[in-house]
């Protein structure tokens, strides 16, 4: 067969496919207008089947209500029993004291509908009553304790927010519950597709989703807030914030329309999925700030151990994969299913990527915990990595062997998936290989840059926030990449420099700074008035608590230097912590000015020179 009749084979299938939908699409809908206009006659089917029973529609209601009343009120009253008993109860003792008393009020619900009916669709039609009841109570406590838990208690008008945001939420839930709960009763009496079309339509889908969108919009930036997290966020989460209100809007647009789609080509959604939906895209954000908050209490905790630390994290992931599975087994597959699309082997498939990334995650944020935890222990002050108070060798090169780390996850990651969907990366790998003999041979300053940084970090000569001079630069270490490091001066600005020409390093940073003082007095001045003076000063600092911890050899004369033009050159020194000595050279020249002018000791200004011109005397 060529390839031209393939390509028309292939054209004609898709065509065929297409016209098949269509035909699909046309025929469903002309059956669900035909239901519509067929109410009348299923209403009277309605009331036939409820009179074999010997059930009364307003009997019905009036016994939905009491069970309705009767399991609320049941769950209420124990509820707050128990939290007047149980004052302190918090946590994991709160949950479960609320899931006895839900567990109280569903049998307490179930019993009220046996005895209000005999056994049939009147009993299980208050079963149902009850269990949604109890539902809608579960939804509502657990959307509440997702929205508050993951606030920040120090912004007080956040949390007021999210309480409007649940208050919010917990009518839409409501509502859209008690609309499958209508749904599931008319299929219990057996009523027909139109009044259920109508019901699932008009009364729960349009209303339900409307609502949500007005919720979106009016709550957006707290919303936004609850995607961006706390600060310091990166620009692809700040940016993500900015559009997720949109993005969720968009969705339910395209979840509607999809429902719908499935509804007519014979493939109707279940009606929870609506309710569903709706706590996926308004709460996974606040689970993740809740799950985020609980990882990072015992990110750092010494008694808990790597691969536990690092599992905490990956449950975030893990919420991710769950959501996006969901939604797929909420949305896709029935629509699929209609299409006439094979949903094992994609099942298989997405399957073995969920494992493969959730290995990838694992490993990754073991990584991320021993470069936090070294990283922690390499900077045990506040700050470190300012100017002053710079990291170790080992809070140094952890940030690097962490990168490096995590990108080669990343490959090995991405290459595992691309090798389970059957792709042959053998081609990939070598073209790679390819372009990276052509990088090494090409770009030799690259590699002089790269090899001269490594031997830098072996020879330890800098470390982040030391304060460096290289033949080009000077400034304080801010970033160290691969092929480059980052130099922040006096003035702010950065000066990035390539190892390879860095050249001569001169350290700033490294165990001690001393500082050396010239002192010019007139040649008469007693030298052992101006020792004392200074002894006392250096005893002084010394003293001083807040400049005694940076200080390693106090301040103390030298003695005469040097003698010029009749004057003397007195010296002083003092030596401190590199990073720290300014404080300590301020105080120690104020002392002297103080403690010259007291015991009347003149400074001498150095003589000014200058080449006489023409016309101008020496």
């Amino acid at each position: 067969m060529s390839e031209e009749t393939a390509v028309d084979l292939d054209v004609n299938s898709a065509i065929a496919a297409i016209e098949k939908v269509t035909d699909g699409f046309a025929t469903g809908l002309h059956a669900r207008f035909s239901a519509v206009l067929d109410l009348p006659g299923e209403l009277a089917n309605l009331r036939n089947s409820m009179a074999t029973t010997s059930t009364s529609p307003l009997f019905l209601c009036f016994a939905v209500v009491l069970v309705v009343a009767l399991t609320a009120g049941t769950f209420l009253v124990l509820a707050r029993q128990m939290t007047i008993w149980n004052p302190a109860s918090a946590g994991w003792r709160r949950f479960g004291l609320r899931a006895a008393a839900m567990g109280v009020a569903l049998a307490a619900g179930v019993v009220a509908a046996r005895l209000l009916t005999p056994p049939g669709p009147p009993l299980r039609t208050l079963r149902l009553w009850a269990v949604v009841t109890v539902v809608v109570f579960v939804v509502f406590y657990l959307t509440r304790v997702i929205l508050t838990a993951s606030r920040r208690p120090e912004f007080r008008h956040r949390s007021l927010h999210m309480l409007a945001l649940s208050h919010d939420l917990s009518i839409i839930i409501g509502w859209a519950t008690i609309g499958v709960a209508l749904v599931a009763t008319l299929q219990i009496w057996g009523a027909g597709p139109g009044l259920r079309d109508l019901t699932r339509t008009v009364l729960m889908a349009i209303p339900s989703y409307l609502l949500l969108a007005g919720v979106v919009w009016r709550h957006k930036r707290t919303m936004a807030a609850a995607v961006a997290g706390p600060r310091p966020r990166s620009n692809w989460r700040s940016r993500l914030s900015r559009f997720w209100p949109a993005i969720v809007i968009g969705f339910l647009v395209i979840t509607f329309i999809s429902s719908q789609t499935a509804l007519t080509l014979g493939a109707p959604l279940p009606g929870s999925a609506v309710i569903v939906t709706v706590l996926m895209l308004l709460l996974t954000p606040h689970l993740d700030a809740m799950i985020r908050n609980w990882a990072r209490r015992k990110l750092q905790a010494p008694d808990v151990s790597i691969p536990t630390a690092a599992g905490r994290q990956t449950v975030r992931f893990a919420i991710l994969i769950a959501a996006v599975s969901m939604l797929g087994v909420l949305w896709a597959t029935p629509l699929a299913l209609a299409l006439g699309f094979e949903l094992r082997s994609v099942t298989r498939d997405a399957f073995g990527i969920a494992l493969i990334a959730l290995l990838a995650a694992f490993l990754w944020n073991v990584i991320g915990t021993v470069t936090e935890r070294a990283t922690i222990v390499a900077s045990p002050t506040p700050g470190g990595g300012e100017l002053g108070v710079p990291r170790s060798r080992l809070g140094t090169i952890v940030p690097l062997i962490s990168a490096v780390g995590k990108s080669s996850i990343l490959a090995v990651a991405l290459l595992s998936i691309l090798v389970s969907q059957g792709v042959n990366v053998w081609p990939l790998i070598t073209g790679l290989s390819v372009f990276g003999l052509a990088i090494g041979f090409g770009s030799q300053t690259l590699v002089k840059d790269v090899v001269s940084g490594l031997f830098f970090l072996i020879d330890d000569a800098f470390r982040f926030g030391e304060y460096i001079e290289t033949s080009g630069a000077k400034g304080t270490v801010e970033k160290i990449s691969i092929r480059s490091v980052s130099l922040r001066n006096s003035r702010g600005s950065i000066a990035t420099v390539p190892y390879g020409q860095i050249g001569k390093i001169q350290n700033f940073s490294r165990d001690w700074a001393i500082e050396k003082f010239s002192f010019r007095v007139a040649f008469e001045t007693d030298v052992e008035l101006v020792r004392r003076l200074f002894k006392k000063i250096g005893q002084d600092i010394a003293a001083d608590p807040e400049l005694a911890p940076d200080l390693i050899e106090t301040f103390k004369s030298k003695g005469i230097g040097d003698v010029e033009d009749g004057t003397l050159i007195i010296k002083a020194s003092f030596t401190a912590k590199p990073g720290k000595q300014s404080m300590i050279r301020r105080a120690a020249l104020m002392a002297v000015q103080n403690a010259f002018r007291e015991n009347g000791i003149k400074a001498v200004p150095k003589p000014m020179t200058a080449d006489a011109g023409p016309g101008e005397s020496g």
